[in-house]
C-alpha cells in the first residue's frame, strides 16, 4: 500500500466504486466541486491508483513557489479573462497523443454555479474522446464513476444527462452545488 492509498482510504475513510473502463484517452468530469479539498482528494486518488492525470486550474494558482508543484502535478493554467482558444488547443493535443487524461470540474468554481462551463464537453467532442463522470460524495465518503458519456454534439441534451447523474452526490459544502 502506498502512502496516498493509506491517506485516502484508511485515514480519510474514502471508498470507491468505479465500474467504467479507462480508455487510453478521456476527460474526467469531476463534480461536485465545492471545496479546495476536492483537489487534494483528486491528487490522492490518482497517486493511490498509479496514474497521472492533467487538470485545468486558474492561472492564479501558479505563483512562486507553488507554480512548480502545480506543473509537476499536471496543472494546466487557465487564463479566464482571455479568449485563448484553450478547447481547440487541448483537443488538438489530445488527438495527437497516444494517451490523454484530463480532469475538469464542469462548474468551473467552488461557488454555486447555475451555468456549467462547456469546455470539458467541447474538448471531448473535438478530440472524439469519452467523458468519464466522476462524482465525489463527502456524505458517503465515496469516489464513484459509473457512467461514461460520448458527446453527441447536442450540448444541452447531453448536459441534462450529465447533471442528472450528479444529482445524488453531496459535496463538502452541499449548498454550493447547483444542478
Amino acid at each position: 500500500m502506498n502512502i496516498c492509498q493509506k491517506i485516502l482510504y484508511d485515514w480519510m475513510g474514502f471508498g470507491e466504486e468505479i465500474t467504467e473502463p479507462f480508455p487510453s484517452k478521456y476527460i474526467i468530469a469531476l463534480a461536485p466541486h465545492t471545496s479546495n479539498w476536492d483537489f487534494i482528494i483528486g491528487i490522492l486518488y490518482c497517486k493511490a491508483n498509479g496514474f497521472h492525470c492533467n487538470f485545468l486550474i486558474k492561472k492564479e494558482c501558479f505563483f512562486w513557489p507553488i507554480g512548480k508543484l502545480m506543473h509537476r502535478l499536471g496543472g494546466i493554467p487557465v487564463y479566464r479573462n482571455k479568449n485563448t482558444g484553450l478547447t481547440d488547443i487541448v483537443a488538438a493535443e489530445a488527438r495527437k497523443r497516444d494517451s490523454f487524461r484530463l480532469c475538469i470540474t464542469p462548474e468551473g468554481t467552488r461557488k454555486p454555479a447555475k451555468e456549467w462551463k462547456k469546455g470539458f464537453y467541447y474538448i471531448a467532442l473535438k478530440a472524439n474522446i469519452p467523458i468519464l463522470l466522476f462524482g465525489l460524495d463527502y456524505e458517503k465518503k465515496q469516489i464513484r464513476c459509473t457512467r461514461t458519456i460520448i458527446p453527441t454534439g447536442d450540448f444541452e441534451q447531453d448536459l441534462k444527462i450529465i447533471k442528472q447523474y450528479y444529482k445524488e452526490f453531496k459535496g463538502k459544502h452541499p449548498k454550493k452545488f447547483v444542478v
